[in-house]
């Protein structure tokens, strides 16, 4: 996969070997010789990835890291330190600094470009929750990235796949600290029933387990849906490098070197719950604001935006004339004098009322959704003239059969509505257009006394009606 990557290194050799490893593998590559400089780059050239050196004069790579993950433009994009230190304190900083991931120098090649691949795709996972994010805002929906930093990684339900007992009880007292619940599989089918119950926010294998192939088992975790977001942290030997090497490349995210330090297991535990549920909260933020862009506060119907699309999509899909289209334009007779008479707070119980009994009564494949005001509008897939009728005549007697009440039980009131009716010209018109003629029929409706369905052609009603 093409990429943009950083390297930040004040010594020139190291630059050049790195820079020449990456572009060998077709990698676009700046570089920078200290941190102000690579400050600069990042923030005015977008990248994908930085391999930052941790030790430089004047700003270290932890106040870099520290400062490019504390700016919403960088905090993105995923670090790697490139350190001689190998001390676990270190790497405890880093991770506290916001390191997505290390390499020790001298830099193995083939640790660098599985940890390249790896955390490349975690980001492009996280650019398109970002595309989706600004899809969202630019349906009117807010901005949910604010409430990043309110998100920790704290009280998470682990589930710990390994079948040495001391290893576990060790873990176990440690995320315990930090209010983890850990759970322990030690066979697949123990494995397998604690994934089926759910909830867990990280999946800890020991690639040295005895009792199951644990790369398989990363690379089902991987496929499930049920585990598909679940972020994985593997437990691997230092001699081990071959497998974890190919644990990242089946898409793990983090991995910790045994025998596990227990301050970084807890920042590794903490940095990949939080990046987890701060992803879940964008998710389903993005969700409920697609929703509410899309659905009308008021009655719980679709809102008028939705109709438009959704009117679109099945006229293309028919354009053909392979299957009719009918369109209704419904509008609420003297609803002023209802606001007027009763009160604003009536008139919105008679709209929800209406809402209702119009949901309840059209068929599933058919949409209904307010328009505007007291406005509604049903599109209508695989309906001929007699069926259009027949759904607009059900909905007519619906509306009058019963009266509305009002929220307090004060108010009792008899509803009508009118009905414009109109039937898709294949190849002829577009949405537009088949609107227009429904809102002129309704307009007919309404002139001819109201509480009536209308068709936008005389010869058309004639032809339903026979």
């Amino acid at each position: 996969m093409s990429a943009r990557i950083l390297v930040v290194d004040d010594t020139p050799a190291n630059v050049k070997l790195l820079a020449d490893r990456l572009n060998s593998e077709y990698y676009n590559v700046t570089t920078a010789s200290n941190g102000p400089d690579a400050l600069t780059v990042a923030r005015s050239q977008p990248q994908d990835l930085i391999l930052l050196d941790v030790m430089m004069p004047g700003m270290d790579g932890f106040e870099v890291c520290r400062q490019l993950k504390a700016d919403a433009a960088t905090s993105h994009v995923p670090i790697v330190l490139v350190t001689a230190l190998s001390d676990a304190q270190d790497r405890v900083r880093g991770l506290e600094a916001g390191a997505d991931d290390f390499l020790t120098k001298p830099v193995h090649d083939a640790a660098l470009q599985a940890r390249i691949r790896s955390l490349l795709r975690l980001k492009m996972a996280a650019d398109e929750l970002r595309l989706r994010q600004a899809t969202a805002q630019g349906l009117g929906v807010d901005d949910a990235q604010d409430g990043a930093a309110a998100v920790h990684g704290r009280n998470g339900q682990i589930l710990l796949v390994d079948d040495n007992r001391a290893t576990a009880v060790v873990l176990e007292r440690a995320l315990a600290t930090d209010g983890h619940k850990v759970t322990v599989a030690v066979d697949q089918a123990a494995c397998d029933a604690k994934i089926a119950e759910g909830g867990f926010e990280l999946i800890i294998v020991n690639l040295a387990h005895r009792k199951l192939d644990a790369l398989r088992l990363c690379a089902m975790l991987r496929a499930a849906e049920v585990t598909r977001q679940v972020p994985i942290l593997v437990l691997a030997q230092d001699s081990a490098q071959d497998k974890l090497l190919k644990a990242l490349d089946l898409g793990i995210n983090d991995y910790a070197v045994m025998p596990v330090d227990r301050n970084e297991i807890i920042a590794r535990c903490r940095a990949q719950i939080r990046r987890r549920r701060y992803a879940e909260r964008l998710r389903g933020t993005i969700e409920q604001g697609l929703a509410m862009a899309l659905t009308d506060s008021l009655t719980g119907l679709h809102n008028r935006r939705y109709a438009e699309r959704h009117l679109d999509t099945v006229m293309r899909r028919f354009a053909d004339g392979s299957k009719p289209v009918g369109v209704l334009m419904l509008d609420v007779d003297f609803f002023k004098r209802v606001n007027d008479t009763y009160s604003h707070a009536v008139g919105d119980d008679v709209l929800r009322t209406i809402a209702n009994r119009l949901a309840a009564n059209v068929r599933a494949v058919d949409v209904v959704a307010r328009w505007g005001g007291e406005e509604f509008v049903a599109i209508l897939q695989d309906a001929a003239l007699p069926t259009v009728r027949a759904i607009a005549e059900r909905l007519r007697t619906k509306i009058e059969a019963a009266p509305i009440i009002s929220h307090d039980g004060v108010h009792e009131l008899n509803v009508t509505i009118s009905i414009g009716a109109a039937i898709l010209r294949p190849g002829q018109e577009d949405a537009a257009a088949l609107l227009a003629r429904a809102d002129a029929a309704l307009y007919r409706a309404k002139a001819n006394g109201r509480n009536r369905v209308e068709f936008d052609q005389p010869e058309a009603e004639t032809a339903a009606v026979g």
